[in-house]
């Protein structure tokens, strides 16, 4: 067989079942952005200052969240489960936080895990005066 020969359907399912899991080792992750905002103000959070995103992110560490820093900046942060899979919220370019869930067995442990975060991040921004939307896009933003 040539290198310019296309693959057959069996060849292609050869090489994809290579890396295939077992069953009972298969998992599903989520992730969920939010946009912050001043609720007083409508503007977006600063990173500094007593209600910014790092006032937000010191704030989330009460709940078991673990800081991860660059350059001496908190700039994540991450927390494992039971099973020792990890989970992180992160700051994304337009300013917005996301969850990574970890990697869970269905979608009703996803469903918790998020309940949580979102109860989570409400009990923080209501005390700094903050508000999240959980938007595709910015809509204040072109």
């Amino acid at each position: 067989m040539s290198d310019t020969a296309p693959l057959s359907r069996d060849q292609l399912i050869h090489a994809m079942s290579k890396g295939e899991k077992p069953r009972d080792q298969w998992r599903i992750g989520a992730e969920h952005e939010k946009f912050g905002f001043d609720k007083s103000t409508l503007r977006r959070p600063a990173y500094e200052g007593e209600n910014g995103i790092l006032a937000m992110l010191t704030g989330l560490q009460r709940f078991g969240w673990s800081p991860v820093e660059e350059a001496g900046r908190v700039i994540a942060l991450e927390r494992r489960n039971a099973e020792g899979f990890s989970a992180s919220i992160s700051l994304e370019p337009g300013g917005q936080f996301e969850l990574s869930g970890a990697p869970l067995k269905d979608i009703h442990d996803i469903c918790n895990e998020t309940g949580q975060h979102l109860m989570e991040v409400k009990q923080v921004a209501d005390q700094l005066n903050l508000g999240f939307l959980g938007l595709g896009f910015d809509p204040m933003w072109r």
